[in-house]
């Protein structure tokens, strides 16, 4: 089965419901498609089950197919996108899962004698080895930023080495928090690096702040709660294979920056879908703020609005009544 139906689908499907009698060449003249995209329309409501062969005489459409009643229809496509998003959301946190364990494994310190592992203690020592490999990426260069906006003099600090790399032809994607949108500086500077080539996405969390040099050798935090202790630089393949699917899942997932922050059928933003999933899980305002690089003003008020929207007197019964509504 097909995960999307597209524009030109549900302008058939919806055309078809008032005149169910129209062919393939009378729905491309109404619509002004192309009989070729209208049968690749009808062979996907075809795939989603929103079409069906006839029990009467068959009509003109091929095989004898009839739009399916919305009313039993879309309920059915819903549950089967709900299928989707979440094995995609159990997919993300086994990886997740998979690399935090990867990572506790070499926090013990015999894995200091590893030639594919090494710690880097302290802020200092971790930005000269930061420096020392974006002067030695060839290839593509791939971050995850969490921690929400940084300040306009770091933003600027930064420019002349993206812009060398950039010059140089070298692949940059970089994730950012969807919380970044509402910052002048970060928006100015992400506009910046996208009018160089570089490729900006953002998403509501990401589990730890990461780069990759040329597939080949990565930079993470000892511990992803507290950058200030220093990084692990890793060339192991089989961990460096791991953290690309990572940031490839991730990505996929991601929305370009610029793109207008899309709400799902229930009329949520990605953002406050992942701030409902924290709380559910029993992160405190403050920590989840922190999750999605928001102020603790910002998740309280968030949470203000949609209690709100749910009529809710209290947080227990805005749980129950976002858990009634399919909200978690």
């Amino acid at each position: 089965m097909t995960d999307a139906i597209d524009d030109a689908a549900q302008a058939v499907y919806r055309l078809l419901l008032t005149d169910h009698q129209l062919d393939a060449r009378a729905l491309g003249e109404e619509l002004g498609l192309s009989e070729k995209r209208v049968r690749a329309a009808l062979g996907q409501l075809a795939d989603l089950r929103l079409l069906r062969p006839s029990e009467e005489l068959p009509g003109e459409l091929p095989g004898g197919l009839r739009p399916v009643d919305p009313r039993v229809g879309l309920p059915a496509l819903l549950r089967h996108y709900e299928s989707l998003q979440q094995r995609a959301q159990q997919e993300f946190e086994r990886r997740q899962a998979a690399i935090t364990g990867l990572l506790a494994e070499y926090r013990d310190e015999s894995a200091q004698e590893d030639s594919q592992l090494e710690r880097l203690i302290g802020l200092a020592t971790v930005q000269a080895r930061l420096d020392e490999l974006v002067r030695s990426v060839s290839g593509e260069l791939l971050t995850f930023n969490p921690g929400g906006a940084q300040s306009a003099a770091s933003l600027q600090a930064s420019r002349p080495a993206n812009e060398e790399l950039l010059a140089r032809g070298v692949t940059m994607r970089t994730v950012y928090l969807d919380s970044v949108r509402k910052d002048r500086a970060t928006v100015r500077h992400a506009e910046w690096l996208t009018g160089l080539g570089c490729e900006v996405r953002t998403v509501p969390a990401l589990p730890l702040r990461m780069m990759v040099i040329d597939r080949r050798v990565a930079l993470v935090p000892i511990d992803p709660a507290n950058t200030r202790k220093g990084a692990v630089q890793i060339s192991s393949p089989g961990v460096i294979t791991a953290l690309l699917s990572l940031f490839e899942q991730t990505w996929a997932d991601a929305a370009p920056f610029g793109a207008p922050r899309e709400r799902d059928e229930q009329g949520l933003t990605r953002q406050e879908q992942e701030l409902l999933r924290l709380l559910g899980r029993g992160y405190t305002d403050e920590a989840a703020g922190k999750h999605l690089g928001l102020s603790l003003r910002t998740v309280r008020r968030m949470m203000a609005d949609l209690m709100d929207r749910l009529a809710a007197r209290s947080r227990f019964e805005a749980g129950l009544l976002a858990g009634r509504r399919g909200w978690l």
